[in-house]
């Protein structure tokens, strides 16, 4: 095993070169964050088209995450066999290829076939095109790098439902698949030009089938579990049980498999590490926290509180507005000031914004649904690039991709994991407040006595009063069970606080990592 990455026998890039590079490595990026989001707003399209429900449209989006999550920390092993810039350009090949392939899919079935294999290819682009841009910049100018590249990843999951809206509206839902091709196939070419005269060296390691085995079954195993929890009613059913206990064994196999043996397909001895675990711990469980959050509010929005998908995307578009502003800013000062002190403060003030958010009511304007998400992209500006540096601070150049592509994955996992606990508990605190609240509908309670008998002069029969009151009851409980979820999570925010500063991250690296995070 080297000691030494590419970025010690080559000088940083100058002039053009580093402007063209950092273009073109962001524009892999930007393709690949895009893909994660742009399918969300098609999928009633694509599966009325191919003939299945909405709810089986879903595996178009869960097969892409979990191949690419399975894929991620294989990111080390494959750079070190095969050298940093070819993987990238296959990559990046590969995903147009896969993405062509998407377009042309004329069934459900292969087109979660040919998803899951553009996930697996995409894995190392986000890791590599990090490692590369770091090598293309002095370290002192590597925070700013990292700055200017967390808007590519910022900007596309806002851009993502929007674009594939209006190419499903207007075009057909191939295309938000098809246009993958040009900004591929640029991006490979002049990462080629640019990069390919600095390729990393390259050692034969012996691949760990057993470990990659391992991985795919307990990751496929627990996604599959997250998927269908809820439809099949969780632990009561036999088949979320099985699913559970093969992710559980399947894990504990793999844990002792991976820690014994001599290449790992994942290295998890950098866990040893202080500055990588407790960085890791606390980038993936802010993100599981926010991810919840992000699926979470536009779901009440758009069932509960009557709004349509448009409107729902313009209260979360402004989520990035602030984090494009002030990310180069934290980028260019994270090795001036103390990463914890900003990942502090991003913590506090995503706990500010759920405490909001958790005093709603559903006489909620559009205001004051708005006002929350915009303070919310403050919050992410000082999030991923700080946690990104502490994390990665200490870990060897050789390692770096190994390290970004494992935290990155942990990360995605615990994405995986908070969507699913947000949306169940949220249904859980629902169904709870739905039951306290049709309690107080009685005849010893004025205010509902009076309700239901308005409904009846109004031509309403005693059915359809009912209905309307049950309905309304449904809406108030709903945000009961919303806010409670909001609260809980501030709450886990600031508890967080304390693993940030089991850290000892050292001021002079300048690191990079995870800065995608709202992308997965």
């Amino acid at each position: 095993m080297a000691n030494e990455s590419q970025f010690a026998h080559y000088p940083p890039l100058q002039g053009s070169a580093r402007l063209w590079g950092t273009i073109a490595l962001s524009l892999a990026t930007f393709m690949n964050v895009l893909d994660s989001s742009i399918a969300n707003v098609s999928l009633p399209a694509i599966a009325g088209d191919l003939g299945v429900s909405t709810n089986q449209g879903t595996w178009v989006i869960t097969s892409f995450g979990v191949a690419n999550a399975i894929a991620l920390p294989l990111t080390g092993w494959l750079s070190q066999r095969f050298g940093q810039v070819r993987l990238f350009v296959t990559s990046v090949l590969l995903f147009v290829l896969t993405s062509w392939l998407c377009g042309l899919a004329p069934n459900m079935t292969m087109l979660i076939v040919f998803r899951a294999l553009q996930g697996f290819v995409a894995g190392p682009m986000i890791p590599l095109s990090q490692g590369l841009l770091l090598g293309s910049y002095p370290p002192a100018l590597a925070g700013l790098a990292m700055g200017l590249w967390a808007i590519t990843t910022l900007v596309a999951p806002v851009l993502g439902p929007l674009l594939g809206g209006w190419i499903t509206d207007n075009i057909y839902w191939s295309w938000i698949f098809y246009i993958n091709i040009p900004i591929g196939l640029i991006s490979a070419f002049m990462v080629w030009t640019i990069y390919h005269k600095r390729e990393s060296m390259t050692h034969k390691l012996p691949i760990d089938s057993v470990g990659l085995g391992l991985l795919v079954l307990w990751v496929g195993s627990l996604q599959i579990m997250l998927d269908k929890g809820k439809e099949l009613d969780w632990f009561h059913s036999p088949e979320v049980i099985a699913l559970g206990l093969v992710a559980l064994v399947g894990f504990a196999f793999f844990l002792a498999w991976e820690l014994t043996e001599e290449h790992p397909v994942v290295d998890l001895r950098l866990f040893r590490q202080r500055n990588f675990w407790s960085g890791t711990v606390a980038i993936s469980m802010g993100y599981g926290l926010f991810f919840g959050n992000v699926v979470l509010l536009p779901l009440w929005l758009q069932q509960f509180m009557g709004y349509p998908s448009i409107d729902a995307g313009m209260l979360l578009a402004p989520v990035g507005l602030f984090a494009i502003i002030l990310s180069p800013i934290v980028g260019k000062n994270v090795n001036k000031i103390d990463p914890r002190y900003l990942v502090t403060f991003s913590f506090l003030v995503f706990a500010l914004v759920l405490v909001m958010r958790s005093h709603f009511s559903t006489q909620a304007d559009f205001n004051t649904i708005l006002i929350p998400t915009l303070i919310q992209g403050i919050a992410m500006s000082c999030f991923f690039i700080p946690l990104s540096v502490i994390l990665l601070s200490g870990i060897r150049p050789d390692k770096i991709p190994a390290a970004s592509g494992l935290s990155s994955f942990v990360r995605i996992v615990a994405g995986s994991f908070g969507t699913s606990i947000a949306t169940t508990v949220w249904q859980d605190r629902a169904a709870m407040h739905h039951a306290q609240l049709a309690e107080s509908v009685n005849q010893g309670n004025f205010a509902a006595t009076q309700v239901l008998s308005g409904m009846g002069s109004a031509g309403f029969t005693q059915e359809q009063a009912l209905a309307q009151v049950n309905r309304l009851v449904d809406q108030q409980a709903y945000m009961l069970g919303a806010n409670d979820v909001f609260y809980a999570s501030a709450l886990m925010f600031l508890m967080l606080i304390p693993v940030v500063w089991l850290s000892r991250p050292k001021r002079t690296n300048a690191a990079s990592s995870d800065v995608a995070g709202g992308a997965h």
